[in-house]
């Protein structure tokens, strides 16, 4: 295998498909980027077995192959190459990379050691716009549970049917629901769980325009966009009845600015309580009182205008749960739905978004 390559695209690719190497791997060939050659240029691919992203980019290829090389360490070296022309020529899975007075020699695997990639014959394919899904995982994946005891909370519930697509995260104290029209061939309603990590590699491929193909497997999914594909396996279970814990109507609307809102929550948060990890919402005639109290370190309040004119309600909330939709979102304001002090609150805003967030308990 030999081919030149221009420095920035290499580095460019490299950089988008190392995400996927696990530092942690027992297997040595998950450590390595594995790179084809062919008339067309190259394709990249990595894999930790669980997600597998490849990515094709050009090059002036002299002769094709394959091989596998360590991906984080080849990712350095050509960082760190001084001239933008590459020069790379691999012979009995060691590769040599050669730019400007610059020469290394890196020791790889042999490509038929590389996982193969996933089979997609019987798959539910539909397109969806880029920046559509984008904003849509944008508004939902940081409320994915951490917990790996509750596995099928690790990741994005997506629904695909009467003509809408709902993505929902949750790690039981906090919900975050987006749904979006989509037309899709008849026939191909599913549901499925999308991982953290394949959530997180999408997000970094995902661009502000243009389409993707998706798809979707009983045990995997695909997402073909921009010369990349990512294929991941999906987490099997069933995902809670999300809906049940969406209150009803609420009795009272607030409306607030969201970044002064955020920018609020955030300073008073700087005191509040390390053991109860909470801060006081006061909602009273045209104004929200924030405060927080720590007996250990001292308190804070800021009072903030809003348009609410019912009764004073008092409820606590995690500030870091507050503030999570509210650095996602970008419209101007928002609307906290309440129902009393001991009830979910819920934030929506003016297009198909809401969040509900579990109350904690009021000191006195």
């Amino acid at each position: 295998m030999k081919f030149q390559i221009d420095k920035d695209v290499f580095q460019e690719a490299l950089n988008q498909v190392q995400h996927v190497v696990s530092t942690r791997t027992t297997l040595p060939i998950l450590s390595n980027v594995l790179i084809e050659a062919d008339e067309l240029g190259l394709q990249l691919s990595t894999t930790d077995l669980d997600v597998t992203i490849t990515k094709r980019i050009s090059a002036n290829v002299s002769a094709t192959g394959s091989t596998t090389l360590p991906a984080r360490r080849l990712a350095s070296i050509v960082r760190e190459l001084p001239t933008s022309e590459i020069d790379f020529e691999v012979s009995d899975d060691a590769a040599t990379v050669r730019s400007g007075p610059s020469f290394f020699k890196i020791l790889g695997l042999p490509a038929t050691e590389f996982p193969a990639l996933g089979e997609f014959g019987e798959a539910k394919e539909f397109a969806i716009d880029q920046k559509l899904l984008k904003e849509a995982l944008r508004k939902t994946s940081y409320a994915i549970s951490t917990d790996e005891t509750r596995y099928v909370l690790n990741g994005v519930n997506c629904l695909i049917g009467e003509g809408m697509l709902t993505l929902v995260a949750t790690d039981g104290r906090r919900l975050a629901m987006v749904e979006q029209d989509l037309e899709f061939p008849a026939g191909n309603e599913t549901a499925v769980i999308i991982p953290t990590k394949a959530v997180n590699e999408l997000q970094r491929l995902l661009e502000d325009s243009g389409e993707l193909k998706v798809s979707l497997t009983d045990s995997q999914a695909a997402f073909e966009l921009n010369d990349s594909n990512l294929i991941t396996k999906l987490i099997e279970g069933n995902y809670p009845n999300f809906r049940q814990v969406i209150p009803g109507n609420a009795n009272h609307r607030v409306t607030v600015e969201r970044e002064a809102f955020h920018s609020a929550v955030k300073r008073v948060s700087l005191l509040a309580n390390e053991k109860t990890n909470s801060i006081k919402f006061t909602f009273e005639d045209h104004r929200l009182a924030i405060s927080s109290n720590s007996p250990e370190i001292g308190e804070a309040e800021e009072v903030i205008d809003v348009r609410y004119d019912g009764p004073k309600i008092v409820v606590a909330f995690n500030p870091e749960f507050v503030m999570a939709p509210l650095r996602n979102l970008d419209q101007d304001e928002v609307f906290i739905d309440l129902i009393d002090e001991s009830s979910p609150g819920v934030i929506k805003i003016d297009e198909p978004f809401l969040y509900v967030i579990m109350p904690m308990r009021v000191a006195n």
